[in-house]
This record gives structure tokens, C-alpha cells and sequence, in this order.
């Protein structure tokens, strides 16, 4: 077993081939991510990569709280702050090594086991989204809340929110609306439902098996494995029950709207006695306008682009969000000085003029796009 202070990093050797298992390792903050633990699992993806021994590998975040409550968003906004023009160097350089290891984990070639258990917001929902295998448990709450601090769902939320049915990915990206693991597996987030003492046994289950050296083997094998499992939790995936279900049809119809407004407003009259969607709607409301705004277009604009124009396309926007002064309001507001009270640069998103809407459109490094640190392709 390797640790650094922030990722546990060990192999488990089965009847035949090893599993990897990463560890993020930071459970008094949830785990959320750092650069450091960034650079660990990329570092580490890359290598077993290359490893004909490790068969498989599994992800997951110490303790039963969280699997991961996102990135370090008080360092990011200190890194903001730290210049008023220009380049903010940790902020910039976090998104660019986040989003390469999100590319990695959405491309990569051996089965990836993501445990998405307690808490997975932000960052958390970029690590378990291009994983192969996802799984949930009684306790999983998934959320992008990131209108709230002026940001957008970013580590490819503009991707796997497109790929929503229902044209759900709006609604969440616009209210920060929580999901559970019945919930996780309607909108696509998630694959399969382990209760907890199920999970606690996986990897001795794993161990117990012989795994081949042909990935796609490997895929089918884990895959009938978590069904086995996933069919014996059905009792206990009955009593977490949906939050959304209910209201499908309603909020889907809604998000069909075409312009934000609409969308915006026939959220707003839908009559749904739900705290769930009440506390929803109440986060869209009082989150960024121009968050809003940005998210909307975002979506619309990558709604087809292929996975390496997505996030070359998020790491321009978060650049030109990180030197904005609406995200380091954001998170003052909620994370720094608690009072909740943001101090928005708009009232509405109707105030948001296309010139402003367009300058966070716009590459905002010399040489322009071409010079995008994200080169993935």
C-alpha cells in the first residue's frame, strides 16, 4: 500500500490479476479534492493503465459520509482574490489537471468501479461520471450546486447533463437539485443500487474471482457480478424512495421550454407540494442570474460536441469565471463569511447583456483557443 496524505493507493491481488483500488483520503472535508490528489490518482490511472496485472479498479472516499463533496473551493477562491487581473495560477492550473483526469476516467480502457456513497457534489460527480461501473447506496446524496457560488457544472456536467433523459440536465444544473440512489439510476448518473453492507463485502467478493487480461472481458464480468448484487439490494433500494418519479413528467415538460425564461418560469408555476423540489426551485432563485445564464448557454451550445470540445470548452468558461469577481462573491457569501447574503452583480438574469454573456465565450489567453492548456485531442 502507497498513501500520500491525501489518496490511499494500494492492489489487491484475486485469484487471478490484481485489483487497484484508489482511496481519497480527506474525510474531515468530506474529500474533497486537491491538486495534490489530483496528480495522485492521475498519476496513478496512468501508470495501471499500462499494468497487465491490474484488472480492475475500484474508487471510493474514505469514511461512510462522502465519497467526495467536490474540490477545494476555498483555495480556489483565495487563488481568485489573490490578483485583480490576469491569470489566477492555482485556480487555472486545478481546472486543467481536474478536467485531464475527468477525460482520463471517460476514456479510460479497464473497468473503472466507482463507490459513490454519502455525499458526491462537484468535483465528486466529475470522478464517478465517466467511470464504467457506478454504484450507490442508501446514503447517496449527488448534487451540482454550483449556481450557488457563481460557478457552472463544470468536469464534464456539460456533457453527462446533455445525455439526461427527459431533458433533465437543465433542472439540475439550474437548481442544484439533490438526487438519491433511486434517483441516481432514472437520470443516468448512476448504475447500480448496493446497500452498505453489501458494499463493505465487495472487495472480498472481487478477489474471489479470476480476471483476464482482455479488458472487455473484464467489463462483462464485473458488470454480471454488480447485477448479482444490485438484484439481491432490491429490498432495501425499495424503502430509498424517488424524489423525482412523481414529477417527472412535469418538471420534463417544463425543461422542454426553449429560452431560459421560459424554462425559468414554467418551473416556477409548476404546483408540486415536494420539499424536495421546493427547496429546488428556492436554490435556483436565489443562485447567480448570471450563473443562469451561463449554464443555459453552455448547454445549448455543446449540447452535440464531442467529449474533448466539452471540456476544452469548460476549462475557457471556469477560466473566465474564476477572474470574475461573481464567483469569489459566491463563495465569500456561503463558504467564507456564512452570511448567505451574495451581493450578485445582477437582480435577474434578464439584466445580463449579450456583450457580457459573449466575453465569457471568449478565449482568455493569448494566441486565443489555440492556446487552451487543455489539449486533449
Amino acid at each position: 500500500m502507497v498513501q500520500t496524505s491525501q489518496v490511499i493507493v494500494e492492489t489487491l491481488d484475486a485469484k487471478q490479476g490484481k485489483i487497484g483500488i484508489l482511496t481519497l483520503n480527506a474525510e474531515k472535508t468530506l474529500n474533497s479534492l486537491t491538486l495534490e490528489m489530483v496528480g495522485a490518482l492521475t498519476t496513478t490511472l496512468a501508470m495501471w493503465a499500462e499494468d497487465e496485472s491490474i484488472a480492475i479498479i475500484v474508487l471510493k472516499g474514505a469514511g461512510d459520509k462522502a465519497f467526495c463533496a467536490g474540490g477545494d473551493v476555498q483555495k480556489l477562491y483565495e487563488s481568485s482574490i489573490s490578483e485583480t487581473s490576469g491569470p489566477r495560477k492555482y485556480a487555472e492550473q486545478f481546472f486543467c489537471e481536474e478536467y485531464q483526469l475527468n477525460y482520463l476516467i471517460h476514456t479510460y480502457t479497464k473497468p473503472i468501479l466507482c463507490l459513490a456513497t454519502g455525499i458526491v457534489m462537484g468535483g465528486g460527480l466529475g470522478l464517478m461520471a465517466g467511470a464504467s461501473h457506478r454504484v450507490t447506496n442508501e446514503r447517496t446524496r449527488i448534487a451540482m450546486p454550483e449556481i450557488t457560488i457563481g460557478l457552472f457544472p463544470d468536469v464534464g456536467g456539460t456533457w453527462f447533463l446533455n445525455k439526461m433523459p427527459y431533458a433533465l440536465g437543465i433542472f439540475f444544473a439550474l437548481t442544484g437539485a439533490s438526487v438519491n440512489a433511486p434517483d441516481a439510476l432514472i437520470t443516468g448518473l448512476a448504475d447500480f443500487f448496493l446497500d452498505t453492507k453489501t458494499i463493505a463485502k465487495l472487495e472480498d467478493t472481487l478477489i474471489r474471482e479470476t480476471w483476464s487480461v482482455d479488458s472487455r472481458e473484464n467489463h462483462r464480468l464485473l458488470s454480471s457480478l454488480l447485477h448479482k448484487n444490485n438484484e439481491t439490494d432490491q429490498a432495501t433500494h425499495n424503502h430509498v424512495t424517488s424524489e423525482l418519479k412523481p414529477y417527472l413528467a412535469e418538471i420534463s415538460k417544463a425543461c422542454h421550454e426553449t429560452s431560459l425564461g421560459e424554462v425559468i418560469t414554467a418551473l416556477q408555476h409548476l404546483q408540486i407540494d415536494s420539499e424536495w423540489f421546493k427547496r429546488s426551485i428556492k436554490t435556483l432563485m436565489i443562485g447567480s442570474p448570471l450563473s443562469s445564464v451561463l449554464i443555459f448557454e453552455q448547454l445549448r451550445r455543446h449540447r452535440h460536441s464531442a467529449l474533448t470540445t466539452v471540456f476544452e470548452s469548460e476549462l475557457q468558461l471556469a477560466t473566465n469565471i474564476v477572474r470574475h469577481t461573481e464567483f469569489a462573491e459566491g463563495v465569500r457569501a456561503l463558504l467564507i463569511d456564512k452570511d448567505k447574503q451574495p451581493k450578485w452583480q445582477h437582480q435577474h438574469f434578464s439584466e445580463v447583456s449579450n456583450t457580457l454573456l459573449e466575453s465569457f465565450f471568449r478565449a482568455p489567453w493569448e494566441g486565443g483557443a489555440e492556446a487552451n492548456p487543455l489539449r486533449l485531442s
